[in-house]
């Protein structure tokens, strides 16, 4: 990520000839309230996070162990398109990552999610075992483990509507990869993909590889009137498949779910 060095900017104003110097007017701020048609600010992100321990804690808790969230490190997503999708050189890092900061006319903030070079953005996230654990003894239980998920994201846009209070929140995503264990159940899952529901594997185009999720975000009552965080899922089509559920250390087959369409869910959140 480059940007203009202090240096260079001294340099510029250095060379100025004095005549022009001389028609360079402070603004004070009623006259700075009135520049209009700003270009708004723009984000490059590069990074990897790491975390040892997430924990939630009610009476007992619920402890999340060695997160990881980075990129994929791998140019082979969804091979059977037969081109790098990333359109970038392997890295575990979450890179090519432009992000666009707008506020409209009517107030409204705009923040576009998108690639900085053609290719989708690579994310992965693995964890440790999830842990439920007593206050009061020292029973716990493994509820899940060996999480790792592959995906890639076309794009997103949150967008915060002052006259609805509402954010909506927009991506498109497909999961190449995504395996667990539920220690419990002697349960595992192998090989889940996630596209989009008119993904076709025998002649697959790159146009109809991701999901897309349209949710909004705000405040309503719930069903006892109480405020609440409110969560209506509008669209999420998809195409799901598992190459392999494993029972008691065996595979007992795969499963596919074709054309899977989620609308009009609504959600209220509180506490109890």
């Amino acid at each position: 990520m480059k940007g203009l060095k202090p240096s260079l900017l001294a340099l510029c104003v250095a060379g100025a000839p004095p005549v022009a110097m001389a028609e360079i007017q402070m603004l004070d701020e009623a006259s700075m309230g009135n520049i209009t048609g700003q270009a708004g600010v723009t984000i490059e992100l590069e990074t990897k996070v790491n975390i040892d321990r997430f924990i939630y804690t009610d009476e007992g808790s619920l402890e999340v162990n060695d997160i990881s969230v980075g990129g994929g490190n791998r140019t082979d997503y969804f091979a059977e398109l037969g081109f790098n999708l990333t359109g970038g050189a392997p890295s575990d890092l979450l890179d090519n990552v432009r992000i666009n900061i707008d506020i409209a006319q009517d107030g409204d903030a705009i923040i576009n999610i998108l690639p900085m070079a053609f290719g989708a953005v690579d994310l992965t996230v693995a964890t440790g075992a999830w842990n439920l654990t007593s206050a009061v003894s020292a029973d716990s239980t493994t509820i899940l483990d060996n999480f790792r998920m592959d995906a890639l994201i076309g794009s997103g846009t949150i967008r915060v509507d002052t006259a609805t209070d509402k954010l909506n929140f927009q991506t498109d995503i497909a999961i190449d990869d995504m395996d667990f264990d539920v220690p419990f159940l002697a349960l595992g899952i192998e090989d889940f993909q996630l596209t989009g529901a008119n993904y076709d594997l025998q002649a697959p185009q790159p146009l109809d590889l991701f999901a897309n999720v349209d949710m909004d975000i705000y405040k309503a009552p719930n069903n006892a009137g109480v405020d609440s965080l409110a969560i209506d899922l509008n669209t999420f089509e998809a195409d799901i498949r598992v190459g392999g559920v494993i029972v008691g250390g065996t595979s007992i087959g795969s499963i596919a779910m074709d054309n899977l369409a989620i609308t009009n869910t609504a959600m209220r959140i509180y506490g109890h």
